[in-house]
């Protein structure tokens, strides 16, 4: 009788081992499969400098995340190629494309020559929503003037300062200069 009772305790033994395993795989295996779904991480590789909000980033490989909070998702960080600095944080607003991008899509603005093109917007493959960057008042009043188009920005002092970035009040700014407030809509329905 002792021999039954010791068989049946390695089985049990064997199946909380199992389930364990199985459990601990259907948890931790996922969340690091969807990682750069959640973040949206986008490698980026440039042969000439590109303009972001605040400054210009040098010819070369850049990790573009949205920052990992469940209360904003328009908050974009750009890494250096290794992930291992981040370069810069940008306050970002969604934007919208009717068709579904199968593959990264960057829209840049273009700019005088001698200057680098603009970063205007980045789409993740799969979302029809993305994310168009906001810049600092000082410089998007210069680059409406310069492309007629209006862009978005917000006070300069909040721009540099990655704690104050989502307490920013967004506003356009038009080519002749003027601020615009943005009316929030709701998302086109499907």
């Amino acid at each position: 009788m002792n021999k039954g009772k010791s068989f049946m305790k390695t089985n049990n033994g064997w199946l909380v081992l199992i389930f364990c395993m199985a459990l601990f795989c259907t948890l931790a295996l996922p969340s690091e499969v969807m990682a750069d779904k959640w973040d949206q991480a986008t490698k980026l590789t440039s042969s000439e400098p590109v303009e972001v909000p605040g400054q210009v980033l040098p010819a070369g490989s850049y990790w573009f995340t949205l920052a990992d909070s469940d209360s904003d998702r328009n908050i974009v960080q750009i890494w250096n190629a290794d992930r291992t600095h981040l370069v810069t944080t940008i306050l970002a607003v969604p934007d919208y494309r009717e068709k579904t991008p199968e593959e990264t899509i960057i829209n840049f603005e273009e700019r005088p020559s001698g200057q680098p093109e603009a970063i205007q917007s980045w789409f993740y493959p799969g979302n029809n929503f993305g994310e168009e960057f906001v810049y600092p008042k000082t410089r998007a009043k210069q680059l409406a003037k310069q492309t007629g188009r209006p862009v978005l920005s917000m006070p300069d002092e909040q721009a540099s300062n990655a704690a104050q970035i989502k307490q920013a009040s967004v506003k356009a700014v038009t080519p002749s200069g003027e601020e615009i407030a943005l009316q929030k809509s709701p998302p086109p329905s499907k």
